[in-house]
């Protein structure tokens, strides 16, 4: 996806999840809102490569995150979320399907983690994915880990557990968070619990 941040473009992760409405998208919470600051001209552009858009750019109406991300920026809760406008009278799963989504699933699960990588050694061009089997964040927070180089960019990616390679399909969990600078290679991402799914259901009614 792609939004203003303080005056410029800039560029995250995310995908379609199961909804109510069929048009809700899923991302990291700062990839809607970042210091003190909503993203503006929010746009979802699913299976992007090399600057192409495939199934159209789907302009989000509003965006989500949880109330702590909301409130604080609490990196235990770094999940957003969007709902997008219909496209060509169609909602967003009709046209590209959704994953199924999971809260309160527990840890250590074999897990596949996507984004958009854009920064060096990425360009922010392709589709990047890791898979491993994750633990948990013994230091700040209460997050997955999962061993990923991925990049800025990658952020609001999803992470898949009981992922089909033939069909494209999982369950989703999480979604690409941070890292940490003195430890490289490992990525960690949001448990969904409660607050989580009080934020998906805010949005999915939307």
């Amino acid at each position: 996806m792609f939004f203003t941040f303080n005056g410029r473009t800039a560029s995250c992760s995310g995908d379609s999840i199961t909804s109510a409405n069929g048009s809700t998208v899923i991302t990291a919470g700062h990839c809607v809102k970042y210091q003190g600051a909503w993203h503006t001209n929010w746009i979802f552009v699913p299976a992007y490569e090399n600057g192409n858009a495939p199934y159209g750019q789907w302009s989000a109406t509003k965006t989500f995150a949880t109330t702590q991300w909301a409130a604080s920026e609490d990196m235990n809760m770094d999940v957003g979320l969007a709902v997008v406008a219909p496209l060509n009278g169609r909602n967003l799963s009709q046209v590209v399907g959704a994953q199924g989504i999971q809260f309160n699933g527990g840890y250590n699960k074999k897990m596949y983690s996507f984004g958009f990588p854009a920064a060096a050694p990425y360009d922010g061009t392709k589709l990047i994915y890791c898979s491993a089997n994750s633990g948990k964040d013994f230091l700040l927070t209460k997050d997955h880990s999962v061993a990923c180089n991925m990049t800025g960019g990658s952020s609001g990616g999803p992470w898949l557990q009981d992922f089909n390679e033939a069909t494209g399909l999982g369950t989703q969990v999480s979604v690409n968070s941070f890292g940490y600078n003195f430890l490289p290679n490992t990525m960690f991402g949001p448990y969904f619990g409660n607050e989580a799914k009080a934020a998906y259901d805010q949005a999915q009614s939307a």
